[in-house]
């Protein structure tokens, strides 16, 4: 592979003008966001097709399309700019007195467990401050700059350490017009209108297995792709739902939605933390945290 000299590399202000005309498919919008003129986002723009040797965008009546070449080059630039974003405030902040901590957890769990729960650690750390992305899948942390993964599944990650914090239960739950029937045994929701998780389309069948009943998944009211979708369409009485009970607690305690059986499944996967190399004494003071309000706010309770 050729390296590139200094020299040849980008201009940091040219990667953000072409970041944002391609954001906004359109040269003047771009200028605007970035205090310029339009004919300086263009010369900007053409200078880096220059310096790449290829077209960036095709002009069509008024608008900018982008080639597939800039598409690519796109998710590319994203990233380094987000990298450099994350760079300069670990850096302010490092030079302030603060820490700033990159984290990164599914998104409903970021939305429903962390996010509530963030200003109790900022009450014992007040000099902290949070970056929460919600990045699904692995992915390299250190290029990332992030700093600690609350990650969900097999407790692998390359380049990382993976420490266990909690396993998930998940517990049956209604809501709408459906909380006034009544369940008194398994049995009772084998042919009930049932909503069920796209990735996990076995949890529904894993839990009668648990109980000792052999159901088929033979009626299914809808198939969501999202635990807050999945969450939403049982608050309407869409159909039976299992739910990790960590991610209803509000619904739950405002009598949205209600336990139908007092049946827990723990799911075959567990929350980790996952940690990059050469963080873990930045992290553990906010590690330590987390254990904690697993143990006295647990995630994984029947």
């Amino acid at each position: 592979m050729t390296t590139l000299s200094r020299r040849e590399l980008p201009d940091m202000r040219l990667l953000q003008t072409f970041e944002s005309a391609a954001r906004h498919g359109n040269f003047t919008r771009a200028a605007d966001e970035l205090a310029l003129t339009q004919s300086a986002v263009s010369r900007q723009v053409r200078e880096l097709e220059e310096q790449i040797g290829h077209p960036l965008f095709e002009r069509v009546r008024g608008r900018v399309i982008m080639t597939p070449t800039g598409e690519t080059f796109l998710r590319e630039v994203t990233q380094l700019l987000r990298m450099a974003e994350v760079t300069m405030r670990h850096a302010k902040a490092a030079d302030a007195g603060h820490t700033l901590l990159t984290i990164n957890a599914l998104p409903t769990f970021a939305q429903r467990w962390l996010a509530p729960r963030l200003a109790d650690y900022i009450g014992k750390a007040p000099n902290t401050s949070f970056d929460i992305t919600t990045r699904k899948g692995l992915f390299n942390l250190a290029a990332e700059q992030c700093d600690l993964a609350i990650h969900f599944g097999d407790p692998n990650w390359p380049g990382a350490r993976c420490i266990y914090l909690c396993s998930e239960i998940v517990v049956p739950v209604v809501g709408g017009a459906l909380r006034q029937t009544r369940a008194s045994a398994p049995e009772d929701l084998i042919e009930a209108p049932k909503l069920v998780l796209s990735e996990r389309p076995n949890l529904w069948s894993d839990w009668f297995g648990r109980c000792g009943v052999d159901a088929p998944l033979t009626r299914i009211a809808h198939t969501f792709d999202q635990f807050t979708l999945t969450i939403e369409a049982a608050k309407a009485g869409l159909g039976y739902a299992l739910l990790p009970r960590y991610l209803i607690e509000k619904e739950l305690a405002g009598g949205e939605l209600k336990v139908v059986l007092d049946a827990p499944h723990a799911t075959q996967k567990a929350y980790h933390m996952v940690i990059p190399e050469g963080r873990e004494e930045k992290v553990k003071p906010f590690c330590d945290w987390l254990v904690e309000q697993v143990q006295f706010r647990p995630l994984a309770r029947g």
